[in-house]
């Protein structure tokens, strides 16, 4: 079993991201729009949940036919699954992996930041759009106060967790706050990251001209705060890293519209249910779930994955703006699949 796998674009497979709900107690509006999932929406049954011991015999056998070693947590919002730190110490005992991080809205984050540190999580990505309050909650879809999530931040760092924040900007939604966020957390310790709103899912209503471009963002920030480029920290990195000139401290923006990073992606997904999705805006997923269990062996499941990332050819986000038609395309939902 080679650990050198390579897709139809010549693209390794070297991060798996595990999604372990599809369930949020937030409700974003570029994410999971209330009105869509209202208390009426069926969210999974817990029998077609991966368990958290089933979650870690496939990342194993992801380790093994691949040779991942990067590992990002995901939902739904991660910690509103029951005993995650279990899974983070589960995942901490494979043998080749040296990094696993969590992406989360950080509400939980005071209850939990000490243990997950404790068990073995390096870091985490917070989500926080603005710093208006109103508009914050009016975003979040729950009510939901800025200060929740600062607190969220404060722990994270407090535990010794490496700690970024991602900002979804949309046009009509947050623009004006893309100032205000890189003032207040520039000088914080917490690296800040902009991503330009992204067509995921077919619940909340992308259009392109939605999009607050890369190139736009930076001379908004770099005309108040001018701001240089810095080289990326590994090839494939999602994010496009600059640092403020009168200082060291960072900033990025992740342009998977304007500016696509198809060509270098060598992530997969596992989705809470169990499929392998080979990219964020894939229509399905390759199901793993029902082939462990129907009691597959080892080298059938590493043999399957082997086979399907072979076969990937995904390049999604550099089709889109040449085919802007593409919106139709059913999708996956994020809240299944993490970012």
């Amino acid at each position: 079993m080679s650990v050198h796998m390579k897709d139809r674009l010549g693209r390794p497979l070297r991060d798996l991201r595990i999604s372990v709900t599809d369930r949020c107690n937030l409700r974003c509006r570029y994410c999971m729009p209330p009105e869509v999932f209202d208390k009426d929406f069926k969210f999974l049954p817990r029998t077609d949940v991966l368990t958290l011991e089933e979650i870690a015999h496939l990342t194993r056998l992801f380790v093994r036919a691949a040779g991942i070693k990067k590992l990002r947590i995901t939902g739904g919002e991660p910690l509103m699954r029951q005993n995650v730190s279990h899974l983070i110490t589960l995942l901490n005992e494979i043998e080749g992996i040296d990094d696993i991080a969590m992406t989360t809205n950080g509400i939980l984050l005071p209850k939990h930041a000490k243990t997950l540190k404790a068990v073995g999580l390096k870091r985490v990505t917070i989500s926080l759009d603005c710093l208006n309050d109103e508009k914050f909650r009016y975003i979040n879809g729950r009510n939901i106060g800025v200060d929740e999530v600062l607190k969220g931040i404060e722990s994270a760092k407090e535990a010794g967790l490496e700690t970024k924040l991602n900002m979804v900007v949309k046009r009509g939604m947050n623009e004006k706050d893309i100032l205000p966020m890189a003032r207040y957390f520039k000088d914080s310790g917490v690296i800040l990251r902009f991503i330009e709103y992204m067509d995921v899912g077919n619940s909340n209503g992308w259009k392109l001209d939605h999009v607050v471009s890369k190139k736009e963002i930076f001379s908004i920030i770099n005309k108040e705060m001018p701001i240089v480029p810095i080289d990326a920290n590994y090839k494939g990195e999602v994010a496009t890293r600059f640092k403020y000139k009168d200082d060291d401290n960072e900033i990025g923006i992740i342009s998977s519209v304007t500016d696509a990073f198809c060509s270098s992606c060598s992530r997969a997904r596992l989705s809470a249910d169990g499929k392998l999705v080979t990219c964020l805006f894939a229509s399905d997923g390759h199901d793993l779930r029902d082939f462990l269990r129907s009691g597959a062996t080892d080298k059938e499941i590493m043999d399957r994955i082997t086979s399907i990332w072979e076969g990937r050819s995904d390049r999604y986000s550099e089709d889109r703006l040449k085919h802007t038609n593409k919106n139709h395309i059913k999708k996956i939902e994020m809240s299944h699949i993490g970012g």
